[in-house]
């Protein structure tokens, strides 16, 4: 139980490292050598993995609960119906509403990591 709870807190840039290559082979199957600047998104998290620091660990965090808030708020306006979206729209809007919110929670925790000290 020791092991799980010393390893818990790389959950969070093991997730965003794994959207970031989900994303690159997406991009890369459709556009292919213009995805590789998507990489480069991967290396603050992969810098945490290998010498975790606590303020880049609180600016990855806080920056990632806003950009999850802005998309929250889409949302919102969906259901409120203040902006009248098309279907394709919609359906874009389900399935990224689980990245949505998984990337809220898991900036959450970032920044739950960084004010308690785990690193």
């Amino acid at each position: 139980m020791h092991t799980i709870s010393k390893y818990t807190k790389f959950i969070p840039y093991l997730y965003f490292l794994s959207v970031i290559i989900y994303w690159f082979t997406i991009i890369n199957k459709l556009q292919g050598i213009s995805a590789y600047p998507i990489l480069l998104f991967a290396l603050p998290f992969l810098w945490q993995l290998i010498k975790p620091s606590r303020k880049l660990n609180f600016s990855l965090g806080i920056v990632f609960v806003c950009l999850s808030s802005y998309l929250i708020l889409a949302y919102l306006f969906n259901v409120l119906n203040i902006i009248n979206w098309t279907e394709s729209s919609k359906k874009i809007l389900f399935y990224g509403g689980i990245l949505t919110i998984g990337n809220f929670v898991m900036s959450l925790w970032m920044v739950r990591n960084s004010i308690r000290k785990l690193f």
